[in-house]
């Protein structure tokens, strides 16, 4: 049993009776906290899941068909999953949830989620993957966004921190996925979490040792700005080693631009059983 796993009983009732909302900040592609959300709702499988926007096919990958609740914003989705425009309207349509019903919320959190209001009994635990680092560290979110699309961030971001570490101080319970985003909460929202590393399948992945293969980097992940994996491909370039890079993202074209024609190959997205084919 882990630290999320529900104990036989609680203060507030027998844990199997217990009515549980999941918030999760958006489901517009398949990520890390996608599968901790997954992990969660596998834990309490009679949870509602909650979030203000959600692509049915990112649902569908990480969680099958499980309902999940969604506000107004999904009528001002864009097609292609990008929410930029959306997000000065996230943290109202996060306080807008309707979680009456229940009697403990769990936030999967990145930006907004503790932004969600609740009776003041209603117990709220939050799974933090992260405080919004583009709200916190400048110097990552000059990476994530330069000129004037970078001024107007930072000038949003200055007006979110306050109302930030307001919401982090209403949580009953704050959790964290590592020990470097436990450091960024204290310092940045001046709590003191716990942490529980997300759930990781340590049998799926492994090499098949029968299969013949010429060595290889392999790069997997979402191509993001933030995580500078450009950096990882501009070195195999250089060191004249065969890459391949499985994800897409906003970094794709960085990635392109450094990547040396003959030994980096682009897959695009892809899913987990054809990733471990390739190991």
């Amino acid at each position: 049993m882990t630290d999320l796993e529900p104990s036989p009983t609680t203060s507030i009732g027998r844990a199997d009776d217990l009515r549980v909302a999941l918030v999760h900040e958006r489901f517009t592609e398949v990520g890390g906290s996608e599968k901790v959300v997954a992990a969660l709702h596998g834990i309490w499988p009679r949870t509602t899941l909650h979030s203000p926007l959600a692509d049915p096919a990112v649902v569908e990958a990480v969680l099958g068909d499980v309902p999940v609740e969604v506000t107004w914003l999904q009528r001002l989705a864009r097609a292609d999953g990008r929410y930029e425009h959306l997000l000065p309207l996230l943290p109202h349509a996060m306080r807008r949830l309707d979680l009456t019903e229940s009697d403990v919320v769990i936030t999967s959190h990145h930006a907004f989620a503790q932004r969600v209001r609740v009776d003041p009994s209603t117990p709220v635990v939050s799974y933090v993957h992260s405080p919004a680092r583009w709200m916190w560290d400048a110097s990552l979110r000059h990476r994530e966004s330069t000129g004037p699309k970078g001024v107007v961030l930072g000038g949003y971001a200055a007006t979110q921190r306050r109302a930030d570490r307001r919401a982090a101080q209403r949580v009953t319970r704050v959790i964290a996925n590592s020990t470097s985003v436990a450091a960024r909460i204290r310092t940045w929202w001046g709590r003191h979490p716990e942490v529980v590393p997300p759930p990781v399948d340590v049998t799926f992945h492994h090499p098949d040792p029968t299969v013949d293969r010429e060595p290889f980097v392999l790069l997997a992940g979402r191509l993001v700005p933030y995580k500078r994996p450009e950096v990882a491909v501009a070195a195999a370039a250089q060191a004249g080693v065969r890459m391949i890079v499985a994800g897409s993202g906003r970094a794709i074209a960085r990635c392109k631009d450094v990547a040396d024609p003959h030994t980096t190959e682009f897959l695009g997205p892809i899913d987990d059983h054809e990733l471990r084919d390739r190991l």
